[in-house]
């Protein structure tokens, strides 16, 4: 393993039946990051994943964890490394303390380390008092506590994190990345996939994920900076849908001088190359649409608002050359 390097992926490729599930992937996690791979459902955030642990065999490329090749040592990165797939693998006919007892077996763990570690487990997903309740019965919060205390209780150097969040409120959500960056404060690595952008704030780094290509890498700030081309507006309507078909309308048909339209629940961003001039063209044209609007103001881009910028763009190089990839990147310091 390269010094300080927790997790290395070089030119790696999947296909499935000629399609590129992942396309020439290529970077590098240091121990004790927190990395976050962000993009949409079928953006080859899994299939990674799945490489890496050495579930699936790469089309072409290599990957290493802990410096152990990922195809040749898979059995040793399973020893050195937890796993929390997206789909909820803890067995819900058993007790929280059953299903603890399980893996702390599967794990290899004596009685008297299992002992210890299923009190910390118990403690660190917040089931005092709860551990012989049977983990259906659990909240969906406590269950993704439990998932993640269950893939740790080896103690791991790696624990790669596969959308753990997915159809967590967003309170859990929250209480889970507390536990996250507890395990990072540890010195743990951390390889994390999620299509919530909010949750990369919490990471030091994010790749964004795209056709199977990695199209930006860096720090949340330098993305921001670095990869947002204009000004975002942000307007309050009472019909959001009806303000984006207006404004691709406007734009399309009427040459209104604005970029990227996105739905943000119920309120709309716009990207503009100047804001304050862009606020009363904007305005003016959804009064002729005849859309209802409550107020249009100028907002720091999100991190969603940078993905669907960097997205738009790749999407343009593909439909102009579907063969021009994308995924060598540079590494996005600030």
């Amino acid at each position: 393993m390269t010094s300080g390097l927790a997790i290395e992926i070089d030119s790696l490729v999947k296909r499935f039946d000629g399609f590129a599930a992942v396309d020439d992937l290529s970077l590098s996690v240091s121990a004790g990051e927190i990395f976050g791979l962000l993009g949409p459902n079928g953006a080859g955030k899994t299939t990674t994943i799945r490489m890496l642990l050495g579930l699936v065999r790469p089309t072409d490329g290599s990957a290493r964890v802990l410096g152990l090749d990922s195809v040749r040592q898979s059995r040793q990165i399973h020893a050195r490394v937890g796993y929390m797939s997206q789909l909820f693998t803890l067995y819900r006919d058993l007790t929280a303390a059953e299903n603890i007892q399980f893996y702390g077996r599967v794990y290899g763990l004596s009685r008297r380390q299992l002992s210890v570690r299923q009190q910390e487990v118990i403690e660190m997903a917040g089931l005092a008092g709860h551990a012989d309740q049977l983990t259906a019965a659990l909240s969906g919060g406590w269950r993704q506590r439990l998932a993640l205390g269950c893939a740790v209780l080896h103690r791991p150097r790696v624990v790669f994190l596969d959308e753990p969040t997915a159809g967590v409120d967003p309170v859990s959500r929250r209480e889970f990345w507390e536990l996250i960056n507890g395990l990072a404060e540890e010195g743990v690595t951390i390889f994390v996939t999620t299509h919530y952008m909010e949750e990369a704030e919490h990471c030091q780094r994010v790749g964004f994920m795209h056709r199977g290509q990695l199209v930006a890498l860096g720090p949340p700030a330098a993305l921001k900076e670095q990869h947002m081309e204009g000004e975002v507006l942000e307007i309050r309507c009472e019909d959001a849908p009806a303000v984006v078909r207006a404004l691709q309308w406007g734009k399309a048909e009427a040459g209104l001088d604005i970029g990227e339209v996105a739905l943000y629940g119920s309120e709309v961003h716009v990207v503009v190359s100047d804001a304050v001039t862009a606020a009363e063209a904007v305005s003016s044209w959804l009064g002729v649409a005849d859309c209802r609007v409550h107020g249009i103001a100028p907002i720091p881009a999100s991190l969603e608002d940078v993905f669907i910028s960097v997205v738009g763009d790749a999407d343009v190089t593909h439909k102009a050359d579907p063969r021009a990839g994308v995924s060598k990147v540079e590494d996005t310091q600030g």
